[in-house]
């Protein structure tokens, strides 16, 4: 079996992992200093080819994130075939191998889970991949496909996206030509199916005032402008703030979600008035919170948890009242 991975050790031995450091799996994968994470990276790539090839050649999603983090920070999960997170009996798997002190054990382990999980190696592995506009991004993507690689993937890079595209990529890639096709893997067709459902949404309503979009100097600058091009309608008028990926030590700054949820306060670039609409994207624009001010000038948020919980207590009436007895009603909730 060891043969399958020939190329492994060899490409291994490239992105050395530091000594000092243990790492460890969690809800957001791996999470740390970006230039630490060479070697995590590159295993990820490993890790994610046995993981298609255990799905017999599913596409497996891989985002090079920190998301709300500092600048300085990046990190990388593994998206399943349907979009979803990893299955958690992986995470284990993960750390594992992030944390292997020799090349030789890299190659051991990936042995290990092959055998533990009845995988068939001479599947071709497939992954699809994406980044946000970190400084660390290009070193930690250049690790990452030595390890696609050394595991001769059939890969797709679709370059620096938003963490919801890119599940969103994984998602149509495995349902493609089948009758749950979920729609096109490319930005455009992104832009289409929820531009789309938004304009069927708001169909004869009235025209809501403009939304002001604190962008956090993320990757969701550039890609919700390119959503409001693609759905040219009054009913989608935005003004985007802090929109800068390209100066160093801005990401996240005195904005984005994170920023907004821990001060309670308006990120900066962004002045409240009473009506106003405003929302505020992480740095990989997989989160969003609302906000307000109201006559006195008071900040409020509008809290997420709240709301979720509010709407399935509605949705599980409206069951109860339908007699519909075999269908369960859940909020999915992360700290």
């Amino acid at each position: 079996m060891t043969s399958s991975f020939a190329k492994v050790a060899e490409y291994s031995a490239k992105h050395p992992k530091p000594a000092d450091i243990t790492f460890a799996y969690g809800t957001a994968g791996f999470r740390t200093i970006g230039e630490t994470l060479e070697s995590t990276v590159f295993r990820c790539g490993l890790l994610a080819a046995l993981r298609s090839q255990s799905k017999q050649g599913r596409v497996i999603g891989i985002m090079i994130t920190a998301s709300h983090n500092h600048e300085r920070d990046n990190g990388v999960k593994l998206v399943d075939p349907m979009g979803e997170m990893l299955q958690q009996s992986w995470e284990g798997y993960c750390t594992e191998i992030a944390n292997a002190s020799t090349d030789a054990q890299v190659v051991e382990i990936l042995s290990e889970i092959a055998e533990a999980e009845g995988i068939n190696l001479s599947v071709t592995p497939k992954v699809a991949y994406a980044r946000d506009t970190r400084p660390s991004g290009p070193l930690l993507l250049s690790a990452l496909q030595d390890g696609l690689a050394a595991m001769d993937v059939d890969a797709t890079n679709y370059g620096i996206v938003t963490t919801p595209q890119l599940h969103f990529f994984v998602r149509c890639l495995n349902t493609k030509g089948s009758p749950a096709e979920y729609g096109e893997a490319n930005e455009a067709g992104y832009y289409r199916k929820y531009g789309q459902a938004f304009l069927r949404l708001v169909e004869g309503k009235p025209l809501p005032s403009t939304l002001y979009i604190d962008a956090a100097n993320g990757v969701g600058a550039p890609q919700v402008r390119k959503l409001a091009e693609a759905i040219n309608s009054p009913y989608f008028s935005i003004d985007v703030r802090n929109t800068d990926t390209e100066t160093l030590g801005k990401l996240n700054i005195d904005c984005g979600a994170d920023y907004v949820k821990s001060n309670q306060h308006q990120p900066r670039g962004i002045m409240l008035t009473p009506s106003g609409r405003y929302c505020s994207f992480d740095g990989d624009a997989d989160r969003i919170l609302y906000y307000y001010s109201d006559e006195r000038g008071t900040f409020h948020l509008l809290d997420g948890d709240k709301i979720s919980t509010l709407v399935a207590t509605y949705l599980r009436d409206l069951v109860a009242t339908a007699g519909i007895e075999d269908l369960d009603v859940g909020v999915v909730q992360t700290a």
